[in-house]
This record gives structure tokens, sequence and C-alpha cells, in this order.
């Protein structure tokens, strides 16, 4: 080094050569990860592509949402259920990661690992395969004791009497995160007795809002500081840990979306919403990452439309066709239990969802419960007072009164349970895919036509 401080080269002979200055290149990239997103208002069959995903996986992620999303895996004639955890985690091979955007009812986790480990083996070891981002908003009890006992944690007496929610409190702890009164993983790792009065504080927002509300705050207290030393080896810095993921040797990693996009608390079908991004935003603020890490984004399509709860929905069949969608489908929500409401596939919708995530490929799933019909119509277009709309709705009491426009399509009157090849279904199955993936201009990877990993047929 000279003496004004400049680096200076040497060739071999001793002599100095002159002074080199170089910018800083573009950052490398790294590696992308792989995004499952629902297309419509939930339940279309998101777990079982990730777990056909997973299967090569090495990191699976969850990146907003609690244990109000329901996702059912079979593997080995053995049903599994999940609601906070990744399935993926079923991979013994996968470490399972939930991030700063899921809201995390600890009992809830542990109670869900217990009862899938006693289905199967196929979660063995998973406490030491799971990582939990510090930055991760806790949902105690407390948020569901408010959940169950007020009709709606807003401040507008003219809100709707219900929002068709889960009952789990999910709502509630979003919105004390976004009131900045909320407790997160690294508070309750910290100092205890910070966190219980910070808690004991939130206890009294509650109280002062709804005087009837019940709380036991101690024995709350005691629950949480009960599972401290259980999580601590699980918890680490969320935004560390997917930059050393992205950024390190070459690895798949899979994000697996909750919930679904017109469930989205900005994109759906508001109020009737969830409280968090389920749309391709989410994943980079729920998981501390950058847009360019986003690879493929796969959206999945359930081959009809069901929705759970109340809301608009314009391809809704209240008649024999939604009976009978429903007793094939057995259409019941994995978390609520509740019966699901069946349709018409809905393009509109599916073409909106796109709009949003710019899916890469579709999952069409469920396309076997269509065996039977003689015909079956698809909802193309929604007329408005005799005008075509050229978007979707946001207001609801627009979209509740949507004339939808329908193509109706042959049916193709076989079971296609057994087929394993796109050949080998029937020839009107396959416009059927020939036409869903028209109109979208997206094209569909997989076909979904039974429960088990077998019954997912790839197309490329």
């Amino acid at each position: 080094m000279s003496d004004s401080g400049n680096v200076q080269s040497q060739d071999g002979g001793g002599s100095h050569g002159e002074e080199t200055t170089s910018r800083v290149p573009k950052p490398n990239v790294g590696n992308r990860v792989t995004v499952v997103l629902g297309a419509q208002w939930g339940d279309e069959g998101k777990g079982k592509v990730v777990d056909l995903l997973a299967q090569d996986a090495d990191i699976v992620c969850r990146c907003q949402g609690g244990n109000n999303a329901g996702h059912t895996v079979v593997v080995d004639s053995v049903e599994y259920n999940f609601h906070l955890l990744p399935s993926g985690i079923i991979n013994p091979n996968v470490t399972a990661f939930i991030g700063n955007g899921v809201v995390i009812h600890l009992p809830g986790l542990f109670e869900e690992a217990e009862k899938n480990m006693r289905r199967g083996k196929g979660l063995e070891g998973w406490e030491k395969r799971l990582i939990i981002s510090d930055r991760a908003h806790i949902a105690a009890n407390l948020s569901k004791v408010c959940q169950h006992n007020i009709t709606s944690l807003t401040l507008f007496s003219a809100s709707p009497p219900s929002l068709g929610t889960t009952k789990k409190g999910i709502g509630p702890v979003y919105s004390a995160k976004a009131a900045r009164s909320g407790l997160r993983i690294c508070d309750l790792l910290a100092d205890f007795q910070e966190f219980s009065e910070r808690f004991k504080n939130l206890a009294s927002q509650y109280k002062s809002m709804y005087p009837s509300l019940e709380i036991d705050v101690d024995g709350e207290l005691e629950r949480l500081k009960s599972y401290v030393d259980r999580i601590k080896p699980m918890v680490r810095d969320g935004v560390f840990f997917m930059y050393k993921a992205l950024h390190g040797p070459p690895q798949k990693i899979l994000v697996e979306g909750a919930n679904a996009a017109l469930l989205d608390i900005d994109f759906g079908t508001y109020p009737f919403v969830t409280s968090s991004n389920c749309t391709v935003g989410g994943v980079c603020t729920g998981l501390g990452m950058p847009p360019w890490n986003v690879g493929e984004v796969y959206g999945v399509v359930k081959a009809y439309t069901t929705r759970v709860g109340i809301g608009a929905f314009p391809t809704e069949q209240s008649n024999d066709v939604g009976e009978l969608l429903q007793t094939r489908g057995k259409e019941v929500g994995v978390t609520t239990g509740r019966k699901r409401r069946c349709g018409w596939l809905d393009l509109v919708l599916v073409k909106y969802a796109h709009m949003i995530n710019g899916f890469t490929a579709l999952a069409l799933t469920k396309l076997d419960i269509l065996d039977t019909l003689q015909e079956i119509k698809v909802g193309v277009e929604y007329k408005v007072d005799g005008e075509p709309i050229p978007h979707f709705p946001a207001n609801q009491e627009v979209l509740q009164k949507v004339d939808v426009q329908y193509e109706t399509l042959p049916g193709w009157n076989r079971d296609t349970s057994a087929a394993r090849t796109f050949e080998e279904l029937p020839e009107n199955a396959r416009n059927y895919v020939f036409y869903i993936e028209k109109r979208l201009g997206v094209p569909v990877k997989w076909i979904g036509i039974g429960k088990s990993r077998e019954s997912m047929i790839q197309l490329f």
C-alpha cells in the first residue's frame, strides 16, 4: 500500500502496476423460491400440490395466515391435516420455516403436530426440522376470546353481523399488529416480566373496548411461559435465515400460501376476507425477501368453485348441481367443519387472481368430481345492468348483482380417477382443460383426479 493509502498491484517481478478501481457489480440474485397460491376462495387443494413439490424440496415456508388455514395431504393412505405447520414438513428431509407474516397459536401448533403424529409416521422429528421467525406475532387465547365474544373487531357499528371467519382469533392478532400493540415470539423469549406487562396492557385494551370479555390473564401467561423452553431451539432471526437460504448453496425453496386470492385483505371480496395478504406480495413481506427471488408462481384452481361462509358468490348453484358438487367433492371445511357452498368454475374470478399474482402455471384439482355431469358450465363474463364489465368488482353490492355469462361444455360421463396420463383422460375432459388454458392464457401443469399423490397428472 502506498503512503496515500491506495491499493496498488504488483507484477511477478516486483514492479508497481497502475492503480485499479472497479465498481461493485449488481448483486447475484441467488436461489429463487417456488410459490404455491390459491386462486379462488381457498380449499383448492394447495396442500396436495405442495406435497408433490416438497418431495425434492430443501425448505418449505409459510408466509402468512395462522391456524385458520386447512390443508389435507394423503401419503401412503394416511390423511394428514395441517393448519399452521407447513404441510411440506411431512417430507423427513425438509426444513420447515414459519415466517414473520404468520401468526402463531402455540398450543395449536403442538396439538396439530401431535395429532398428525398419531395418524402416521410422517412428522417424526418435526421439532428439529422446524424454524420459527422471531418476528412472527403470537396468537394467544386472548385473541380467540375476543373473536368468540364480539361480533366484529371494528369500530363501525354498521359492520356486517358476521364475516364468516374461522373463529381462530386471527383477526384480533393482525389488528393488534397493525395497532403496534401486538406481541411477537422474540418478546416472549426476552424479558418475561416485560412481556407480561405488555400482555396485560393488551388485555386491558380489549377489556375497555368490550367490557363483557372474560380474560384469564394470569392463566394465559402461565400457558405461554410453559412453551418458552420448547420453542427456543426453533426460533431464529427470520430475515437472516432466509437471506442465507437464498444466497447459500443451490437449494429448492418452496413457499406454501394459505387461504387464497379472493380472501386477501386487499384484493379479496372485502369485507368477507381474511386478515393477511394471501397473494404473491405476501410472500416477500411475510418472509423478508426481495421480489427478484420469486421464481415460479403456481396457481391452484379447483375444477369448480367453492366458498366457506358468507359473501358474494356469482356462480353459486343453490340447486341439484350445487348439492352434487358438495356431496361428490366432500366439500366440508378442514378447519371449521362447515359445508362449503358450491358452484360452476368462474374464470372471471380466476383471471383476476392471475392479474394480481402472475401465475406461471396452474394446478387444476378435483376434475374427477365433474365425471357424472352431462354438461358443464363455465362463467366467462360478468354483466351489470346488461353491460359487460371488464374487471372484477371491488364493491360487494355490485358483485352480488352481476349477471354471469356462461359457456356450456359437454361432460364426459366417465370415471377419470384411474387415469395417470393426460392422454388417458376422456376427450371432453381434455377439452375442458384446453378451454381453461385458452381463456386464461396460462398453461395447466397438473391435473388432480383423486386424493393420493399418484392421482396428480403432470403435463410438463
